[in-house]
């Protein structure tokens, strides 16, 4: 409880009844601060700041600094934010249970009740990355890829059920209800929270995958983070940021006929990431935020992380409410919910100049038209008649020029499989309706419906080499679609729910059939999947497919039907109806009012309070069949999926001193623009020969048994051999083709032999020989998802520094918190600019003494003729708690030292 003295514990009323909060009004008489005219999302934070003042980790003055948010201030106030809870997925989840359970073994073994090792706050995992899309297009397909999801996975989901009995506060939501943030949206959040002693406070949280954003939709402040700083705050320690600018877009119109919230998304995505808003708020305010519909709001939430934002926060407000109705909330959490944020003057849409923002931006939304993104990321939106010029443009380019090693401006030439598909540069290979983005939006859902249904009743088809599928992020979905006579059309097209996951977004679209992998790679056929995503970064849809693009679900049906990117949909037909009739994309496309007139199947709260209570009460037999074991302590029995992490290793109370210097460095990789963390860290299938693979065939699993690199992140040994294994990173230390193009895949020249090698092996050999390294990078390096272990492997690999042009917020802090450097070039300096191949050796000075946050340090670059060159670098360590970390070897064991004290 707050031990303040600014005395703002007041009372409000919720229908009749009292209820108790810290009250922000309150403290701006206290203060004698304008609090109303800081964005909606800074009053939040403040609110969490003001409760939890201890005058320990929070204190009065953090309350002061925050309410004195100055919209154009510079930003050096380090704010502890203490969450109300944490949400996790299975792909980040596992690695942190096994964190949580290596404590605890050390706790035991240093005669410490393994207890003290527990989350303090409640932690909910959705398990949703591990399912296949490996059976489609045939009516068991949900049921076969479930019963190879349980069988693939059963000893991950045994771990999971030992943490539920081990830890107090640990809930897993098991597979095939739905995707993490649909169901945290339809179900998990309840709008404020209760303590003990009456004391109401406003939902919060921080999610292991960058995409908990969503929850913002909602109103609810929360953003993607790590595994490792996810589980300091799970076990008490504030989640710590800098004060942030807060970039105010004010949305003004309405969205024209026939443009969808994808449509919206993709073109906010590209304007935003213009705005360059990496590391900073975005509230969202004005007339036409108010017409969005509250699952609109949600999915342009959701793809925060795409246009760089920590956040992309929409007040709640009338719609917000109808919402929490419409799901099947009770009428006192919505009473209290809805008391609380008007007791707190934090109810409704600001208008615009109700607010002080760092900046303000606009759109109009009757300007937004339908669109795709891609072929490789997400900001790189085109309106629909655009693709097709795009496509040839880009791909007609030499591949030196390209950034796709392939050259596909050749749209006639036949290329024929063994059995007998005929395959064209373009041809759509995987069309996906996926990820919560959209299918928690019942407006794209019902719009693809409908388009089904019209294509089917005008005898359009998708050619059957097609893989198609559909992976709701609810049970709900398949409820809805049902009730409105939908479904069976987009059966008809190949669209069966094939699994309730997150599939072909995360990277699991599974595999295609051996002839088109083999008429692809031969023919070097650029071949491309259109899905309802939100990311298509290079390798992980499929290894093979080149080019993907994001699209709203109507849309992926409809190029689904067409079967080439490049059929221009708003001058050529989809395709041949029946009697061989030339159907049009206005011929299939609903109309609002069409969409409209069904909304009433989805937005129904039986439906939701039906399907969730089955979590608890009948989470299906094949979960209630998995065994596990019991007990406080994990007794890690063998296993290629679990095993005790190093990270703790020779742990003692003291930390060991941090470096304060690096000598003689090589370079482990020298990478160029954008490298994400699935380059750094796949998520997607094991290659037979690279190092992981090789290391599970040694330890007798079969190639059919890889599973994929995010069902194994409980094992570091396989995720430290595929950190920067993608089969498409490009390491500018490795010659190019004699045409120019990059060699692809994660391979490095170890020096001085001048022996090409894996960076695994490469790695381990410096390891051995004593030598620290250092990656190299450009722009956005470790853009993507909030995977910790693109920070954990690249610290087992040796690692002691990355040097680039700028970071990704999550990636930067992921690195601190496993004890790596990150440094920034300054000005115009760049690896083009400075000459560094990597045949250099390098030193880093400056760190001697106390290390203070973005300090200058020294880059001294040893080049082959004995010439050095010294040039200064951004220590990207932004805030004091970030020193300490760094200090203690990193995150958990700063924490693990705290509890074990206490």
């Amino acid at each position: 409880m707050s031990r303040n003295t600014f005395n703002t514990l007041k009372e409000f009323d919720i229908a009749g009844k009292p209820g108790k909060f810290y009250s922000l009004p309150a403290l701006e008489k206290s203060l004698g601060v304008k609090l109303s005219r800081l964005p909606v999302s800074i009053r939040v934070v403040l609110e969490s700041v003001l409760r939890n003042c201890d005058g320990k980790k929070v204190t009065e003055e953090h309350v002061k600094q925050l309410a004195n948010w100055g919209a154009t201030a510079e930003r050096v106030d380090e704010i502890p934010f203490v969450v109300a809870r944490v949400v996790l997925q299975d792909f980040t989840g596992v690695p942190l249970l096994a964190d949580l359970a290596a404590m605890r073994n050390v706790a035991s073994k240093m005669g410490v009740n393994p207890k003290k090792i527990e989350p303090l706050v409640p932690v909910d995992l959705v398990v949703d990355h591990s399912v296949t899309i490996d059976h489609f297009r045939e009516k068991k397909a949900l049921d076969l890829n479930m019963k190879l999801e349980f069988s693939r996975n059963n000893e991950r989901y045994e771990f999971m059920k030992w943490g539920m009995q081990a830890f107090d506060t640990f809930g897993v939501v098991p597979p095939g209800f739905g995707i993490v943030h649909q169901v945290n949206l339809e179900y998990l959040a309840r709008g404020v929270h209760k303590t003990n002693e009456s004391v109401y406070y406003p939902d919060t949280l921080v999610g292991t995958d960058s995409h908990t954003t969503m929850i913002n939709g909602i109103g609810v402040v929360g953003w993607g983070v790590g595994g490792i700083e996810a589980e300091a705050g799970m076990l008490g320690q504030p989640v710590y940021f800098l004060t942030p600018d807060v970039i105010g877009v004010n949305l003004t119109g309405v969205l024209r006929e026939g443009c969808t919230a994808t449509d919206l998304v993709l073109t906010i995505t590209e304007m935003l990431r213009k705005e360059k808003v990496v590391g900073k708020f975005v509230e969202f305010f004005g007339e036409g935020t108010e017409t969005l519909s509250l699952t609109d709001r949600a999915t342009i939430a959701n793809m925060a992380p795409e246009y760089g934002a920590t956040m992309g926060f929409f007040p709640v407000d009338d719609a917000t409410i109808e919402y929490f109705k419409g799901t099947g909330r009770t009428k006192q959490e919505i009473d209290a919910f809805e008391a609380y944020f008007k007791a707190q003057n934090l109810f409704g849409v600001p208008k615009a100049g109700d607010i002080d923002y760092t900046r303000v931006v606009s759109l109009d939304l009757s300007t937004v038209a339908p669109s795709l993104a891609g072929p490789k990321r997400p900001q790189d939106r085109i309106e629909i008649g655009n693709v097709k010029a795009t496509f040839t443009d880009l791909f007609s380019k030499p591949v030196s020029e390209n950034g796709f090693n392939k050259r596909a401006d050749d749209l006639t030439t036949e290329y024929e499989t063994s059995n007998g598909v005929k395959v064209h540069n373009g041809d759509v290979l995987i069309a996906a309706i996926t990820s919560c983005t959209n299918t928690s939006n019942p407006s794209v859902l019902l719009a693809a419906g409908l388009l089904a249904k019209k294509a089917v009743e005008a005898g359009l088809q998708v050619a059957p080499h097609i893989k198609t599928s559909l992976a709701p992020g609810s049970r709900v979905v398949t409820e809805y679609l049902t009730a409105a006579g939908l479904l069976p059309y987009l059966e008809k097209l190949g669209f069966g729910v094939a699994a309730y996951g997150c599939t072909t977004c995360i990277g699991n679209a599974g595999d295609l059939t051996p002839e088109l992998n083999a008429a692809i790679t031969s023919n070097d056929i650029v071949a491309s999947a259109v899905l309802s995503g939100n990311r298509n970064f290079e390798a992980r849809i499929h290894p093979n497919i080149r080019s993907n693009f994001l699209a709203s679900p109507p849309l992926v049906v409809a190029y689904a039907i067409a079967g080439n990117v490049t059929r221009d949909l708003m001058t050529e037909p989809v395709g041949k109806g029946t009697g061989g009739k030339d159907v049009y994309l206005g011929d299939i496309w609903p109309t609002s009012a069409e969409i409209q007139a069904l909304m009433k199947h989805a937005m129904n709260s039986k439906l939701f309070k039906d399907n969730y209570a089955d979590v608890k009460g009948n989470p299906g037999k094949l979960w209630e069949a998995v065994s596990s074991t019991e007990g406080q302590v994990y007794n890690w029995p063998d296993s290629t999926y679990i095993a005790e992490p190093p990270f703790f290793d020779g742990f003692t109370m003291e930390p060991a001193a941090a470096a304060s210097g690096i000598t003689g460095a090589r370079a482990l990789g020298v990478f160029g623009d954008s490298i994400t963390t699935d380059h750094i860290s796949p998520a997607g299938s094991i290659k037979e020969d690279g190092p992981a693979g090789k290391w599970l065939k040694e330890h007798g699993v079969q190639k059919a048994d890889f599973n994929s690199y995010g069902s194994r992140r409980g094992n570091h040994e396989i995720m430290m051999r595929g950190t920067f294994a993608n089969v498409r990173i490009k390491n500018k230390m490795i010659p190019p083709k004699a045409d120019g193009s990059a060699v692809e895949g994660g391979i490095t020249i170890h020096q001085p032999s001048g022996e090409q090698m894996s960076i695994y092996d490469a790695a381990m050999k410096y390891v051995a020989d004593g030598t620290p390294t250092m990656v190299f990078g450009g722009e956005e390096y470790g853009t993507g998802s909030s995977r910790d272990w693109a920070a954990k492997g690249t610290q087992l690999l040796g690692v002691k520094a990355v040097i680039c042009r700028s970071f990704e917020r999550i990636h930067r802090s992921n690195l601190v918190g496993m004890g790596v450097l990150p440094l920034q070039f300054i000005g115009n300096d760049s690896v083009e600019s400075l000459g560094i191949t990597g045949k250099e050796t390098y030193d880093l000075t400056g760190l001697e003494g106390e290390i203070k946050p973005q300090q200058l340090c020294t880059l001294v670059i040893n080049r082959e003729d004995g010439s050095k060159q010294e040039v200064k670098v951004l220590l990207r360590i932004d805030t004091p708690i970030e020193v300490d970390y760094y200090k203690h070897g990193g995150i958990l064991p700063f924490v693990l030292r705290q509890l074990l004290a206490a």
